[in-house]
């Protein structure tokens, strides 16, 4: 996951001085200097470190921490403000055209994962915005960025618009602008060239391009996982053309952060975008605000409100409300279940966005095992409709039955009958609880953690 060992360094750092009543200078320059090093593992710019540094220096010992009735907290609250700042301040929108179609520009070096952030893109304008965008393959160097454009387009169905690898470059983009007003596309994305490395005759042709569109935007797609690479690659691309915003990609893998720290501070150009894994709806619009408190452990409700208000069905929620109520929810409605969080995204990242979740009972240290969900659902759907519905019938000749369908272990049935048995005794305790204290559920943990 993105920033985990920044995370860890910096919340252990925090830790110490989060409940102390006075805060000495001698205090600030310990854990400033943690901090430092943790950054610089990061692999974040020295520069950038340097000066982030001397800021929280400067407000860590002054008025606002020193004269605080709580100034443990006060100093995290400065590292989380300096922290957003870092990366922006606050979330930037993409710049829309006052006619349509917006024009939307995307440059970056071969094997950033600039074709399918495209596509990606694409997919994000109409699921979330409602938009019909027109994908436009202007790459004619390498014939199998063009055929990925197109098998993007069809996945999505979307119209691509492409001229092959004799067209010109520049010719491509202003047909396909025309195509656009023609057919009603409110956005047009151009997939641009791309080289292993930085050349003129790249930088030429994009400037062209680049004059002749007027792109309302122009985004630079870069690799996280390349760290300070990014970031030198991200200040060469805004030299030569003044790129509107950046698009980090890989940003789910295990990247140390540095680059999503450096580049704003560097380029002064804002991350407008962040694709936290490989499927087409894996990019997210960048809050710096909600990372920052994502690398603090104080989580991130509100991207994970987000997440469920896409992927979660509201007629089946409120259904399975009624069904946890009166005790009848199913090893079916489980399955469903599942299925839509799991479309959330990777089950760790989850949990990582509840604040706090790291110090709860029950999660502390969980390790949620995705393979362990696929196992889930062999066994489910091993059984018969009767005995889901039901699980009260299982005998051992069931149970036999069922492992030998799934190729897991009596055990392993045995164990998910269990827990599904404690998770619906969970929830009828906490549907009559609504509204009073709770009582607290223990260390439970749910079938797919370790």
């Amino acid at each position: 996951m993105a920033f985990e060992g920044l995370a860890d360094r910096l919340q252990n750092t925090f830790q110490k001085i989060k409940g102390k009543g006075k805060v000495t200078e001698a205090d600030v320059k310990e854990m400033t200097r943690e901090v430092r090093l943790a950054l610089l593992e990061a692999d974040v710019n020295f520069k950038v470190v340097k000066d982030f540094i001397k800021r929280i220096k400067e407000r860590a010992v002054g008025q606002e921490v020193m004269q605080s009735l709580t100034p443990g907290q006060q100093v995290i609250k400065v590292v989380k403000e300096e922290l957003t700042d870092l990366m922006g301040g606050e979330q930037s929108k993409i710049a829309v055209a006052n006619r349509p179609p917006t024009v939307i520009m995307m440059v970056g070096l071969q094997g950033a994962g600039k074709t399918t952030t495209t596509g990606k893109l694409a997919n994000h304008l109409r699921k979330q915005h409602n938009r019909n965008p027109l994908l436009v393959a202007a790459d004619v160097y390498r014939p199998a960025a063009i055929n990925q454009l197109e098998t993007l387009g069809n996945q999505l169905d979307m119209p691509v618009f492409s001229k092959g690898t004799e067209a010109n470059p520049v010719d491509i983009a202003n047909e396909a602008i025309q195509q656009a007003k023609d057919n009603h596309n409110d956005y047009v994305i151009i997939d641009t060239a791309g080289r292993l490395h930085v050349d003129e005759h790249l930088m030429d042709e994009l400037q062209q391009i680049r004059q002749n569109v007027q792109p309302n935007e122009t985004f630079l797609v870069v690799d996280a996982m390349t760290g300070q690479d990014a970031v030198n690659v991200a200040e060469t691309f805004n030299e030569q053309l003044d790129v509107t915003g950046v698009v980090l990609t890989k940003l789910d893998g295990d990247t140390r952060g540095g680059a999503a720290l450096s580049i704003k501070a560097v380029t002064d150009k804002p991350i407008k975008f962040a694709g936290m894994g490989e499927k087409l709806d894996q990019l997210e619009p960048f809050y710096p605000d909600r990372m920052a408190q994502r690398i603090l452990g104080m989580g991130d409700m509100l991207s994970l409100i987000e997440k469920a208000q896409n992927e979660v069905d509201e007629d089946q929620a409120k259904q399975l409300e009624q069904k946890m109520k009166d005790a009848s929810f199913t090893l079916d409605d489980f399955l469903e279940q599942m299925g839509q969080v799991r479309n959330m995204g990777p089950l760790d990242e989850l949990i990582g966005m509840i604040p706090g979740a790291d110090k709860m009972k029950g999660l502390k240290n969980a390790q949620v095992d995705e393979k362990q969900l696929n196992h889930i659902e062999a066994i489910i759907q091993s059984m018969t409709k009767k005995e889901r519905e039901d699980p009260s019938i299982m005998n051992a000749s069931r149970k036999k039955r069922i492992a030998k369908g799934s190729g897991r272990t009596v055990a392993e049935v045995n164990r998910l009958l269990k827990q599904f048995s404690d998770m619906k005794k969970m929830m009828k305790q906490m549907t009559n609880q609504k509204g009073k204290k709770g009582k607290g559920g223990g260390g439970f943990k749910l079938p797919f953690m370790q």
